[in-house]
């Protein structure tokens, strides 16, 4: 039986990949090199500044990081604020998906929904602070309404957006099934709005981590205690800035690790494995 071939690619062999093209290939390889690029030309530009107190090194502020962790302080204020990230933005997923609810069943809810996020959306969650501590008082009440209100609106309006644009296709297959209520919104449009929603999800958590160490700035001149932005405010004070820099290399280590760990995984294991991601 002959061998049904493209004439075309007859005799076409695959060209093995060159040592510089595999590392090139390799994306963890590249953001390596990049952010180790940046290490040394913050190095060599604070070591150019010459002022310590203005700008440390790279090297002073890795210093820092690693007396801060063997202490545990770092440790503590970091397990503090994100405890108060984890519970706020666990509230402000509950609250976007109830809005998402009732938006998706009727034409009230989504007007409510639109109207709602154009008019809260745009607004800084810190700017609602004082608000908060005069309704909440001194606690972690306060921290978690900003939180909130830091998650709500981008997961409510990203998730709303991607069940709106779920194909007509999808929704008929859905209803041929029988689906309806929670199993049609779980087995149609979830899934295929599931890219929109990770979206929504990324957004609300980088928004809802810079609102917290913002918060904690003034919340933590209030109480006295409190997470890694109070940590940063705390070592201004006391002029030691290689702990600010410490402090800050620790909120973006936290981001870093969330984006690549939890987000990226959540991503493997559905939108890449579904062929939905490039």
């Amino acid at each position: 039986m002959a061998e049904a071939t493209d004439p075309e690619f007859a005799g076409v062999v695959a060209k093995p990949l060159t040592a510089w093209e595999k590392l090139y290939g390799n994306a963890a390889l590249r953001k390596a090199v990049v952010l180790a690029a940046l290490a040394l030309a913050w190095e060599i530009g604070a070591r150019r500044i010459g002022n310590d107190l203005l700008f440390p090194t790279f090297s002073a502020t890795v210093v820092a990081f690693w007396e801060g962790l063997k202490s545990g302080v770092l440790f503590q204020r970091t397990g503090y604020s994100l405890r108060l990230l984890l519970e706020g933005y666990a509230v402000g997923l509950a609250c976007a998906a109830l809005l998402t609810a009732l938006a998706t069943a009727t034409r009230i809810g989504t007007d409510l929904l639109e109207t709602l996020t154009a008019m809260f959306n745009p607004l800084p969650s810190i700017a609602l602070l004082p608000l908060a501590l005069l309704w909440f008082g001194l606690g972690q009440l306060s921290l978690i309404f900003v939180l909130v209100h830091a998650v709500l609106w981008s997961v409510a309006l990203n998730t709303h957006s991607g069940f709106r644009g779920v194909s007509e296709t999808l929704r008929m297959v859905g209803r041929n099934y029988g689906l309806k209520g929670v199993r049609y919104v779980t087995q149609i449009l979830v899934p295929a709005a599931l890219p929109s929603i990770l979206t929504g999800l990324k957004i609300g958590w980088a928004f809802a981590w810079r609102t917290l160490i913002a918060a904690e700035l003034v919340f933590g001149v209030s109480t006295g205690s409190g997470g890694l932005g109070w940590y940063v405010f705390e070592n201004k004070n006391q002029l030691e800035t290689a702990n600010v820099f410490a402090g800050l290399f620790t909120v973006i280590l936290v981001g870093l690790l969330v984006e690549n760990l939890v987000f990226r995984t959540i991503e493997r294991a559905t939108l890449r494995r579904w062929g939905m991601e490039p």
